[in-house]
Formats: C-alpha cells, structure tokens, sequence
C-alpha cells in the first residue's frame, strides 16, 4: 500500500499539485492522466526517489520498483541476454556460480545453483525471448547486438526489462510509444496479469481504459482519485463539470454543432460494423462537449468543396525504394471523394511507404497510379516537427505561410491550438513533443486542404490534444486517409479500414474489435508454426523449401484462414488479388489491350453510376434542408416564451412530427438508391 498524505509536489520552483491525501492498494492499476506539464512524469519520479516532495510525504513500504527508462541503452550484447540482466537475483546466481566454480568450492557451488533456480534460472532465457516476441522482435532484431538495434527497437528493449525483472511496483511512463497495435495488445495482456501495483502515464485513452482499475488526475493544481480508467474518470469529471458550469453559450453552440453532425452521418451511415462503431463514439462526444468546452485548445479543419471524383485510382501498383523488393502491392485501388479510412498494419510494413506513393511524395516503382489534377492534399508526416525551425516562434511559422495576413487573425487561429498570449512568440526549439505536434497541425489547418492524410498524427500529443484533434476530423467533412493506432481516433473519424499485411493492401471488413482478434489469430498461428518447425527441428527433420515459394505459401494460408477472405460485395478475397498480380506480370505484352478494355468498363459502369449518384445527392441535399428547418423549430420550442402562443406551439409542433417522418421516408430512399448503386458496382 502507498499513502499520500498532504502531499504538494513542485518542479523547478513551480507548482504542480498540492495537499493530496489518498491511498493506493496492492494490486491496484492506476492511469495517471493530466496534461503536458502538470507533473505525472514529476510523480513517477517522487515514487523513484529522483524528486521530495514540496511538503506533506509519501508512505513508500520496501517495495521492488522497476520502472522504464527513457533513454536509449547502449551495449554489446544480444538483447536476450540484455533482458535478462534485468533481473538483479539471477544476474547474482549467475555471478556466485562463476566465482564458486573459479575457486572450486563445491558447497559455495551448489548454495549459488539453489539461488540461480530460486531466481528462475532454468526458464530465464526462455522467459526474455518471449517477452521480446510479444514485443515484436523478429530474427532481424535478436540476431544484432543493442547497440546495433534503432532508437525505437531499444525502448522496446527497455519496456521488456521492465516485465523481466521482479517487482511490487510498476512505473510505466509513456509505454506505448513505439509499439504498434499487435504489441500494444499484447502488453495490455500482460500488464493485466501482472501482480504488481502499476502507475502508468500514457495518452492512449484505449490502452488506460483496458488496463487501469483507478484513475489519478492532476487538474487546476489538484490530484483527484477516480475510480476505473480514463473513459469513466473522463465520464465523471464531465457530470462535475457540467454540475459546476453555469454559463452555457459556448458549450450548447458546441453541443449543436455536434448534432446536427451527427444527425447527418446517421443518416449516411450504413451497417458496416465500422461504421456503427464511429457513430457510437460521435455520440459520445456529445456527452462529454462540457467538459471538453474547458479544455482551452478547440480548432477546427475548414470544410473544403466539392472535389474531384474520384481522388486517386491505382492498377497493379507496388510501392517501396527499390524495384526488386517492393514494400506494398495492390491490383487494384480506388479513393472517393467521400472516403475517410484507416490504414491497419503492424509497425513496418509498409502503411507509411503506402502512403507518401499515393500522394506523390514518392514515386510507384510499377503499375498506374493517377490522382485528380485538382487534389488538395494536406499531408502530416511523423517526421514533420523535425522540420519545424528552432529559432522560430509559432507566429513567425504561420507568418511565414501567410505574409498577407494581420498579426491578431494569426493569434486568434494559434489560439485555438494552445499557443496564446506570450506562448505564441516562444521559440520552438525548446518545445515539448506535443507542442510541436501542436503547431504542425496548426500549419496544416492554415493552408485549408481539400484532402487529409495524416501518418501517426497523435505521436506526442496530450489527451486533451488528442480529443480536440478527434472533434476537428469528424467534423470535417472531406476525405481523410488516417495511419495511426490511437483506437479512440480511428473510431471516431473513419468509416473503413484498409489492412496491409504480407507485403499486401486489401479492405478489412470488420472493426477495431475484429482487427484485434485477428491480430490475436495471427500470433497463435505465428506461435504454433514455430512451435511446430523447432520440433521438427529437434528431431532432424527440417526441411528447406524455396524461399518465393515459401512466402507464397504463407500467403495464401493466412488468406485462405481469415473469416474476411471470402466472396462478398464490391471484393475480392486475398487469393484471387494474388491470382490478379501474378496474371498481370505474365501478361505484360498485352498491358495496353488490357488497359483499354479497362478503360472502356470504367467508362460503362460511370455511365450507369452517373443518374444513381445524382439521385443520391438530390436526396441528401432534401435530407439536409429538412434538417436544417427540424434545427430551427426545436430551438423555438426550446425557448422560455414557446408556448405562450399555444396555438403557433402546436404548429410547430405538428411541422416538426412532419419533418421526422419525411426524413425516415428519404433515409430509407437513399438507402434503396445506395443498394442499387452496390448492385451495379457488383456486377
């Protein structure tokens, strides 16, 4: 058990939080949650004992504490062999067992190989190569010392040695950085299971949800205990919030925005489970509007106008930096005007590469690719903040993009993303993460793009941050290509998802919660292969096979496998694209014949989807006027003095009974008109 009493914590002679009193249990998971700056890390560092407190102590019983370093680990050994030395008991075994046998003591001998097997020497080695799988290392990583690994491979290094060593308490900062959505699954798991008490900072409102059992919040300078993980701690506040608000203007303007948003995709939405998943959670968004009315950063995309149709079409496209290994492939590809997807895949392979080939930053190595000539395209790059000037201020960044424009418009629009007053004329070398995230994102809002594509854009960003940026994108109503495992933002803003996966770009029909049960799938498909290839191995038997044919095999198994492979609308399953790849190479000689009976299908099933999408337009612009008057009349009900006339109260009334059944009547036309257009697409 940890006791906080009176606690006050300061850094560098500023407050962060003061007088809390309150106690956490043994076996109790806790999100620390609060934004940049409010001193989470600074808390993590006071349990290490890096940092004392202001005033008040903290009661800290003799606990094993791990906690994950943030800092790169430098050495010439293999990272199996670095995971294990996370564990100081059997480092010591290990270390008795050489200096008895150096000395020939028998006895001291047989006490250091109790200890070595009271440390769990026997599985040790095993015990760390598992951790590393679960994390993701493949052959590529194990086979290299750490030394030799990249920055992000040793976090993760850093992240397994935390698991390995034996601890009562567990002090995670951040530990989903750098870890894609396979392993930050497979840490949820484990962390689950893990015995320890566990204080964990992190932005990823997912991760906290599945894992924490009680929130810790530092807000207006207080730490406040909340029962469950982010969502209900973030459910309660709100309820305080909206309890303490008196002042509605701007929270019921927010509110209404959102519904007339959301009175408008439910109309539009169809019953593809993504679809309703993004529903629910733009919903959600409503309940919360109070409380995110406080939260002081609230931009917004500019909504673009009508753009071409469609953005981008690729044939038989491979994608990478040189011809003989292509990353990604794809037969076939097509971008609507009305897409808004997410991009699934493990961490390399490929999603970013995919990407930046269909925008044009990096040119195909095969196939056709063409994008409209008027596309718009408002890219953010991971790398991006790298860019950012150091010397510069947020203003002088946005000046640089708008020398026409008065310097109070460029304050008020930074505004909105957090950089106000004497924040705005602060240099941006000395910036955190976040705050350069921030401003990219600002610079990107400035120049009003007609098409998003956005590559990890909440690496570094506050929660708060994140849940401004989920508002901006499900408001806007133009096409958005997302990359990013923050589960929360892809539920709220897409309305499909593409998967790459073996080298391949395929649609996956189903949700977040199917994706993780096929990634779960796939590592018990993984295990069980390798599982069954060192017992072969064990007994002599291996055998090699060719290694094109051996990746062919694995391909056409883990199509054939998944439940998403099989015939349905407007698709085709994995083996039959393969089957299409493989016939274009052969058939080279005959590409232009192809390509102009290609040509001439596009032009016929245009002309058949020509008067179906009108009809569905002609629909939706009726369903938005009616919403619109539905809009006005029930804010005149909502008025103190509606009813005085009752009479015009009764009309109004009546109009409006009117106006919902003629919605439900357009709503089911342009569900008809959406059916015929699949139809035709089908055939």
């Amino acid at each position: 058990m940890i006791r906080f009493d009176n606690l006050s914590l300061a850094r560098a002679g500023r407050p962060l939080f003061g007088n809390a009193s309150l106690i956490i249990n043994p076996g109790e998971r806790v999100a620390l949650i609060g934004a940049n700056g409010s001193g989470k890390s600074s808390l993590l560092a006071l349990l290490r004992g890096d940092l004392s407190p202001e005033q008040g102590n903290v009661d800290l019983p003799k606990l094993r504490i791990a906690w994950l370093a943030q800092h790169a680990p430098q050495a010439s050994i293999d990272p199996v062999r670095f995971v294990m030395n996370a564990d100081a008991a059997l480092v010591a075994a290990e270390a008795a067992i050489r200096q008895a046998e150096a000395n020939g003591n028998g006895e001291a001998m047989g006490e250091a190989y109790a200890h070595w097997i009271d440390a769990g020497g026997p599985s040790a080695e095993a015990r760390a190569a598992e951790l590393l799988d679960g994390l993701g290392f493949g052959q590529a990583q194990l086979s290299r010392t750490v030394d030799e690994l990249s920055g992000g491979w040793k976090m993760r290094l850093n992240l397994a040695c935390v698991l390995m060593a034996p601890s009562d308490l567990l002090l995670l900062d951040e530990p989903t950085n750098h870890l894609d959505l396979d392993a930050v699954l497979w840490l949820e798991r484990q962390l689950m299971r893990h015995p320890a008490i566990q204080l964990i900072v992190s932005h990823d409102r997912d991760f906290l949800d599945r894992v924490a059992t009680t929130s810790l919040v530092i807000e207006d300078g207080t730490l406040n205990r909340y029962p469950g993980g982010y969502t209900a701690s973030e459910n309660i506040r709100a309820e305080r919030a909206a309890q303490r608000e008196r002042e509605r203007r701007e929270q019921q303007a927010r509110i209404e925005h959102l519904n007339r948003f959301i009175a408008r995709f439910r109309a539009k939405a169809t019953k593809a489970r993504q679809a309703q998943s993004r529903l629910k959670a733009l919903e959600r968004m409503e309940t919360i509007a109070p409380l995110r009315a406080t939260r002081g950063i609230d931009f917004e995309f500019a909504q673009p106008p009508e753009g071409p149709d469609p953005l981008i079409r690729a044939e038989h496209l491979a994608c990478g930096h040189s011809p003989q290994q292509p990353v990604v492939t794809l037969p076939e590809l097509i971008v609507r005007r009305g897409a808004r997807i997410g991009i699934l895949g493990r961490n390399g392979t490929g999603k970013t590469t995919l990407i930046r080939t269909l925008i044009g930053d990096l040119a195909p190595l095969s196939g056709d690719l063409t994008r409209a000539a008027t596309l718009d395209t408002g890219y953010l790059a991971q790398e991006q903040i790298e860019d950012l000037r150091p010397d510069d201020s947020p203003l002088l960044h946005l000046a640089r993009q708008a020398p026409q424009e008065r310097e109070q418009v460029l304050r008020g629009f930074l505004g909105a993303f957090g950089f106000s007053g004497d924040d705005a004329l602060r240099p941006t070398g000395p910036m955190s993460g976040g705050e350069k995230t921030r401003l990219c994102l600002a610079l990107l809002a400035w120049e009003k793009p007609g098409f998003l594509v956005l590559d990890e854009p909440t690496n570094h960003l506050d929660a708060n941050t994140r849940d401004a940026l989920a508002d901006a994108l499900a408001e806007f109503e133009g096409p958005l290509l997302l990359v990013s495992h923050d589960r929360y933002l892809l539920r709220s803003t897409v309305d499909e998802f593409w998967l790459v996966d073996n080298g391949m770009l395929r649609p996956f029909d189903g949700d977040l919660d199917d994706y993780a049960q096929w990634l779960q799938k796939e590592r018990s498909s993984k295990a069980a292969a390798d599982a069954a290839t060192q017992g072969s191995a064990g007994k002599g038997g291996a055998t090699t096979t060719d290694s094109t044919d051996g990746a062919n095999a694995a391909a056409g198994g883990h199509a054939g496998s998944h439940p998403d492979h099989h015939e349905r609308s407007g698709e085709r399953d994995g083996t039959t694209t393969a089957a299409n790849m493989a016939s274009g190479s052969a058939g080279s000689t005959n590409r232009a014949s192809d390509r102009r009976e290609r040509a001439q299908q596009r032009a016929a099933l245009a002309a058949r989807r020509k008067p179906i999408e009108q009809a569905i337009r002609k629909i939706e612009q009726q369903m938005e006027q009616l919403q619109a008057r539905a809009d006005e009349i029930d804010q005149a009900l909502a008025a103190p003095d509606a009813f005085s006339d009752r009479a015009a109260a009764t009309a109004l009334q009546r109009e409006r009974a009117q106006i919902g059944t003629d919605l439900e009547a357009l709503e089911n036309d342009w569900l008809e008109q959406q059916e015929r257009l699949e139809a035709v697409e089908r055939e």
